[in-house]
C-alpha cells in the first residue's frame, strides 16, 4: 500500500474557494460509505484515511459539506502516472469533509470522533444512515461531554465548522465545577439543566453495589422522559434544532452518554435511524469514554454502571416513551412538538 501526504491549510482552502467546480454533495448508487475509514490524531490533527477498495475512485475534499471543492481531486485511483494510493494522510488543523466518488456510486463523508486533545465522547451526528436509505446531514448536529479541559487546537478546531450553538444539559453544581471553554465562533448558549444525570452526584454513591447502580440509571433514563421539566428541556432543545440560525449546533452534559444520550437517540428517531443503529450509537460511548473514567473505574469498580453505558438504561426510557405514548414516533411529535417531515427535509440528504 502506498501513501500520499497532502497538506491543507486555511489559506488553501479560501483560495480554492473561489475558483471550486460546484457539484452537489450526495450519496448516489451503492452504500460505498463503509470502504473508506478516517482517523485524527486529536494531538496533532493530522488525519488517516484508507480507502479499501481496488476500483477506480476519486476523493475530493472541503472546509465544508458545502465547499468542497470538485475542480481537482485531493487522491484518485488509478493515478495517470501509474502509482496507486489507498491510504492519504492529511495535515490540517481545521474540520475538513469528503466527498468520495466510484463507479458504483457516491458518498459524503468525514470523522464522527472529533479529534479533541481535551475531550473524549465528541461526535458529529452525520452520515448516520436511515431506514428509507438516507443519510443525516453532516456537520449539523454534534454532542460531546464537557469541554472544560478543551485546548487551544481543540477551540479552534471546533471554530473551523464553525459551531454556533451550545446547548448545556448539565446542573448549575456541574457548570461551576467545570465551566464550558467556548470556540469564538460561538454566538448562542443556551443552558436547558436536567439534574439526575449529574455524575459528580452520581460518583458519590459508593457503597451501592452494581445491581443497585444498573437500577438507578434506569430509572434515570425513565425519568428523563417523564418528568415535567426535564421533558420541558427537551422540547426547547428540538425548538432550537428546527431553527436553522441556530445551526450547527452542539449538544453536550458531563460524559455525553446519558442526557445527551437520550437526546442524541430522540434525534435519530425523529429522523427514521431504526433502534438498532440508535442503541449502537448510544453504546459508542463505552469507546470514547473508556479512558476518561479508567481510574475511578479501577478504585471502585461498583462506578462502571456510572461511567458508562449499557442497552438496559436507554431502553428503559424507550420503553417507557411507548408505554404512555404509543410510540417514540408519537412522543415527538405530541409532545415535543417536533414536525418530524420537517425535521427530516432539514437534516437529511
Amino acid at each position: 500500500m502506498k501513501v500520499i501526504y497532502v497538506i491543507l491549510t486555511t489559506t488553501v482552502v479560501c483560495c480554492s474557494c473561489k475558483n471550486t467546480m460546484q457539484q452537489e454533495t450526495a450519496y448516489e448508487g451503492k452504500d460505498i460509505s463503509g470502504i473508506i475509514r478516517i482517523s485524527i490524531d486529536k494531538d496533532t490533527k493530522v488525519s488517516t484515511l484508507t480507502i479499501e477498495t481496488n476500483g477506480k475512485w476519486a476523493l475530493y475534499s472541503g472546509s465544508s459539506v458545502d465547499n468542497i471543492d470538485f475542480s481537482n481531486p485531493i487522491a484518485k485511483h488509478p493515478e495517470p502516472e501509474g502509482q496507486d494510493y489507498n491510504r492519504i494522510t492529511l495535515s490540517s488543523l481545521s474540520r475538513r469533509y469528503y466527498q468520495l466518488i466510484t463507479d458504483e456510486g457516491k458518498a459524503t463523508v468525514a470523522e464522527r470522533h472529533l479529534p479533541m486533545a481535551g475531550g473524549y465522547n465528541f461526535r458529529d451526528l452525520g452520515g448516520i444512515k436511515t431506514k428509507d436509505g438516507r443519510f443525516v446531514r453532516w456537520g449539523k448536529i454534534f454532542r460531546s461531554d464537557d469541554l472544560h479541559k478543551l485546548t487551544e487546537d481543540d477551540l479552534n478546531y471546533l471554530a473551523s465548522i464553525p459551531l454556533k450553538s451550545i446547548v448545556d444539559f448539565r446542573g448549575e453544581e456541574e457548570q461551576k465545577f467545570a465551566p464550558d471553554k467556548l470556540p469564538v465562533s460561538v454566538v448562542n448558549e443556551f443552558k436547558l439543566p436536567i439534574d439526575p444525570g449529574n455524575v459528580i452526584s452520581l460518583m458519590g454513591l459508593t457503597d451501592l453495589d452494581s445491581t443497585q447502580m444498573d437500577s438507578i440509571m434506569m430509572r434515570m433514563n425513565i425519568l428523563f422522559v417523564t418528568d415535567k421539566d426535564f421533558i420541558g428541556y427537551y422540547k426547547e432543545f428540538f425548538k432550537l434544532l428546527q431553527q436553522e440560525k441556530n445551526l450547527p449546533l452542539l449538544f453536550h452534559c458531563s460524559a455525553g452518554k446519558d442526557r445527551t444520550g437520550m437526546g442524541a437517540a430522540l434525534i435519530l428517531y425523529a429522523l427514521g435511524v431504526d433502534e438498532q443503529t440508535i442503541m449502537e450509537d448510544y453504546l459508542a460511548s463505552n469507546v470514547y469514554l473508556s479512558d476518561k473514567y479508567a481510574k475511578e473505574i479501577a478504585m471502585n469498580p461498583n462506578l462502571k454502571s456510572v461511567l458508562s453505558v449499557k442497552k438496559e438504561f436507554l431502553q428503559a426510557g424507550l420503553d417507557q416513551i411507548k408505554t404512555t405514548h404509543g410510540s417514540v414516533e408519537k412522543f415527538l411529535e405530541t409532545t415535543l412538538e417536533v414536525d418530524i417531515p420537517a425535521f427530516r427535509k432539514q437534516f437529511l440528504y
